[in-house]
């Protein structure tokens, strides 16, 4: 497992940092190295535009992989992305790849370069072995997964499969359904002033204190709105900020809504919700200048039929492995959902767990990439 690790350790040293975030150069150097790595194995490979080049970064490819099979008129899909996220609050090198105590450190370890690495040895296996899958394979190294989903979405546009599995952190066990997310912005607008004479002005921040609190209570509701896999709805305010400097009265404040999704929740009847809930506190506040800005994001809950093939196969080479076939059900969103919408039954995989992604000391067990190999190069030869 040495080229494993190896690898692993590459695409960890490469800066990914999503180009959405603040410094963040894309992921032009991992889709370089991802190319190079099938083509100088002759594995037939090829890049889908996905966003123009702009003054910081290079342009954003997808690199797709294929290996043909024995059917071809069927296909099953690898699909993990190439970006990350930030490394702001990070307490160790992010790009200096560090193995200590069976584990490898540095960001993107667990999300998701180690399912990337691990899926790109399983094609690359099948493919020095001579042995043909029994249906095509692809694979697909996608941009954009921790910002806006773009790759994948565009991934979906001119491309159908039996069958797909997404590398994330589940920590060896499949998962066949997941949270949706909606984000927004709720604005309040006052009068500046100065604080000298504040009567003269209408602090923004005041009522929209009122509103995160109102959001907070509301929170407490949720806890009884649970799914078997998924457990309860959630929401989290995770931003704030209002004000020019300490002597002005603020005119402005806005925070920014993280709502998670349950299957059975639909966008327009939270957002309603929502509405409903800020009619409740305007009531308490007559005078209160509020708006709730159109959705940063929207990603419905996903969820796939456990009797689909791909889960049934999936179970099958976890117990022959002697992992936990049981299927799961995680909160996070992923480029699962997309795939599902498009009609391609889809399952999540992947080593590591979502607790140390985006974390400030991110790593993964270099043990559970190599079962992870083990699933993916056993999977796409039972599919």
């Amino acid at each position: 497992m040495k080229d494993l690790f190896a690898t692993l350790a590459d695409l960890i040293h490469i800066n990914s940092v999503n180009a959405f975030y603040e410094g963040g150069p894309g992921e032009a150097d991992l889709a370089r190295y991802v190319e190079k790595f099938f083509k100088v194995r002759g594995i037939e490979t090829w890049r889908q535009h996905v966003l123009d080049a702009n003054e910081s970064t290079e342009a954003r490819q997808n690199i797709i992989v294929r290996l043909p099979g024995i059917d071809s008129s069927r296909k099953v899909l690898l699909e993990a992305h190439m970006d990350t996220v930030s490394v702001q609050g990070m307490s160790i090198p992010p790009f200096e790849p560090t193995v200590h105590g069976g584990r490898i450190y540095g960001r993107g370890s667990c999300d998701t370069k180690a399912g990337l690495a691990a899926m790109m040895h399983a094609v690359a296996a099948i493919h020095a072995s001579g042995e043909k899958p029994p249906c095509d394979v692809v694979l697909a190294a996608v941009v954009d997964e921790e910002f806006s989903f773009l790759g994948v979405k565009k991934l979906c546009e001119d491309f159908f499969a039996d069958a797909a599995i997404v590398a994330e952190p589940t920590e060896l066990r499949v998962a066949i359904a997941s949270k949706g997310v909606l984000r927004w912005r709720i604005v309040t607008t006052g009068k500046s002033a100065h604080s000298s004479k504040a009567h003269l002005g209408v602090n923004a921040i005041y009522p929209m204190a009122r509103i995160a609190l109102a959001i907070e209570q509301d929170h407490a509701a949720l806890s009884h709105i649970g799914d078997p896999l998924l457990g309860p709805a959630s929401c989290n305010v995770g931003i704030i900020a209002g004000g020019v400097q300490v002597n002005f009265v603020p005119d402005s404040c806005t925070i920014e809504i993280d709502r998670r999704l349950l299957p059975h929740e639909t966008v327009s009847d939270v957002w309603h919700h929502y509405e409903q809930m800020l009619e409740g506190v305007r009531k308490t506040v007559p005078d209160m200048n509020v708006r709730m800005e159109q959705p940063m994001l929207v990603d419905e809950a996903w969820g796939v039929d456990p009797s689909s093939a791909i889960v049934q196969v999936a179970g099958s080479v976890l117990s022959n492995l002697g992992l936990n076939a049981e299927p799961i059900g995680v909160p996070f969103g992923s480029d699962a959902s997309k795939l599902g919408r498009k009609g391609i039954p889809t399952i999540i995989f992947g080593p590591g767990s979502i607790d140390q992604a985006h974390s400030a000391i991110e790593y993964i067990e270099l043990q559970q990439v190599v079962q992870a190999f083990e699933f993916y190069r056993s999977c796409l030869l039972a599919f």
